[in-house]
């Protein structure tokens, strides 16, 4: 349906015209046909560009607001090709850039497809508020394409005609002679590392330069975690010194902002992570001499020497040198240690932001070599070989005896199955205990899945009131447990779950019965 649309007075000022059509339309130009689609709907079972396709279109166009997660540019660029692979036609994705100033970053790589085939592809993370990406195609190619296909062409005689806006212009021009063919290009991937690596360190430039404070502050324990949020700021840093040397004006009056200097342009990620990023060692009794060495020496590679004591010094810091502003408290609890609540309420996951609250400990741990590798970061040789441990049990002949695993009673990579298979895979206590049952078959018996999966959900349900308060993180998996957007189930549960265990309990049994049964009949044939 199509309707005359009044406009405001203000744009029949600007263009001469009383109305403009509005509706589900698509416009004619004088040789070719374009449609649009909006963001999801290139994702859903029943795309627009489909039918359009079908009726005649041969160029589509998408302004999309895609968010990041870690790995999914693979199915965006799946689809992007797709949507021009069965019945031919250009398909321009153009998606935003930046953060909403919520928990989602939106990492841009604008594509350009034609017959299936990637033809032009922007940066995926990048500090530029715009970037523009082109090509020159023959529509011709397009229509030789649809002409080979006649199941679709006797399939578009079933489609309704979508209403025309017919425009008085061309796309081309008659005089062009000199015709490219469709050359696919390399396609584009980033790693997860440096999906983690450049994501978060692009969420946390824009948060910093839109709440105009004057750096960061982190605690620095030692282990894994905080060790990867400073990593997520050093390489914040090198994004910031690559698009300043770049001639990225809009960074270089940021950081002149955020430095308090005019004169400023940044140019050593080092010595701007100096200006910007203040480290703390927050020691208890049970600390070991060998996390506060690690902290140290990761701190000095970064370019952070300074080591304060307290929470509060991210306010006094600053004031303390005689510059004006404060500092952003940045928290380090991973997703998984969130999904069961390994953490403390209001203590040690109270912060500002969180870059890595929606990163798994497994990817983290990937980050970390990535960052050996990439940012001769060596300090951080040590922290990946030291277990992960929160040091609140007192030390034993000095030396850490407690674990994180063990206090869990599961372990990081257990933790991510679990989570995916919650809130992925919308499963309750038996259904996951069927799925784990194929899933561990050849490393667990029924009765031990039984055991980590009741193991879980009572951990799950008893911490699940810490989710109401988690600091905001930056969002990279769709497993984010986060109360405040990304799961909306109850914080209050029945942690005894008591028809859900019995249930999985009684399956147990039966299992174990038909195995006995299954051994005696294999030993009466031996016998």
């Amino acid at each position: 349906i199509v309707e005359e649309f009044s406009l405001p007075d203000i744009i029949q000022r600007v263009t001469g015209q009383d109305t403009a059509p509005f509706g589900d339309a698509v416009i004619a130009t004088k040789e070719t046909c374009l449609g649009s689609e909006i963001c999801q709907e290139l994702w859903v079972p029943n795309s627009p560009h489909i039918t359009m396709a079908m009726d005649g279109v041969e160029i589509f166009t998408n302004s999309s607001g895609s968010h990041h997660v870690l790995r999914k540019n693979y199915m965006r660029v799946d689809l992007i090709k797709s949507a021009t692979a069965k019945n031919g036609g250009i398909y321009l994705l153009a998606n935003q850039k930046g953060c909403d100033g919520d928990r989602l970053y939106y990492d841009g790589c604008a594509m350009i497809a034609v017959n299936g085939h990637l033809v032009a592809q922007g940066s995926q993370f990048s500090l530029d508020d715009v970037e523009v990406i082109t090509t020159t195609q023959d529509l011709e190619d397009v229509r030789s394409y649809d002409a080979i296909r006649i199941s679709a062409r006797l399939m578009a005689t079933e489609v309704q005609p979508y209403p025309r806006v017919k425009v008085d212009f061309a796309l081309s021009s008659v005089d062009d002679v000199c015709m490219p063919s469709i050359e696919p290009i390399q396609i584009r991937y980033h790693t997860p590392e440096e999906e983690i690596s450049l994501g978060p360190a692009c969420w946390l430039w824009d948060y910093l330069r839109r709440s105009s404070q004057a750096g960061f502050l982190l605690p620095l324990s030692g282990g894994i975690d905080s060790s990867a949020t400073a990593c997520i700021v050093y390489s914040m840093c090198h994004q910031v010194c690559l698009a300043a040397s770049n001639g990225n004006q809009q960074v270089i009056e940021d950081a002149r902002r955020i430095v308090n200097d005019p004169q400023y342009v940044p140019k050593d990620p080092r010595e701007f992570c100096h200006r910007i990023f203040i480290t703390c060692y927050m020691a208890s009794e049970n600390s070991s001499q060998d996390t506060c060495n690690r902290a140290k020496e990761l701190a000095e590679q970064i370019g952070r020497i300074r080591m304060v004591i307290a929470y509060l010094f991210a306010q006094l810091c600053l004031w303390t040198s005689g510059k004006p502003g404060s500092s952003l408290v940045l928290g380090s609890a991973n997703v998984d240690e969130s999904l069961c609540g390994y953490l403390t309420k209001y203590d040690c996951s109270s912060a500002d932001i969180n870059p890595i609250g929606g990163i798994s400990k497994t990817d983290l741990r990937s980050f970390i070599q990535y960052c050996i590798e990439n940012f001769q970061l060596t300090a951080l040789r040590s922290i990946m070989s030291a277990p992960p441990t929160a040091e609140l049990e007192p030390l034993s002949e000095g030396q850490t005896s407690q674990t994180d695993e063990a206090d869990m009673g599961m372990t990081y990579t257990e933790l991510s199955v679990f989570g995916k298979l919650r809130k992925i895979a919308k499963c309750g206590p038996y259904s996951m205990f069927c799925k784990l049952l194929y899933m561990w078959k050849s490393i667990c018996t029924p009765r031990q899945v039984a055991e980590k999966v009741k193991h879980f959900f009572q951990m799950y349900s008893i911490n699940r009131h810490k989710m109401t308060t988690l600091t905001p993180a930056y969002h990279a998996e769709n497993y984010s447990p986060d109360d405040n957007r990304f799961d909306l189930r109850p914080f209050l549960y029945n942690a005894r779950w008591s028809w859900q265990f019995k249930c999985i309990d009684n399956q147990v049994s039966k299992l174990e019965s038909n195995q006995e049964s299954s051994n005696d009949g294999v030993c009466d044939e031996l016998d």
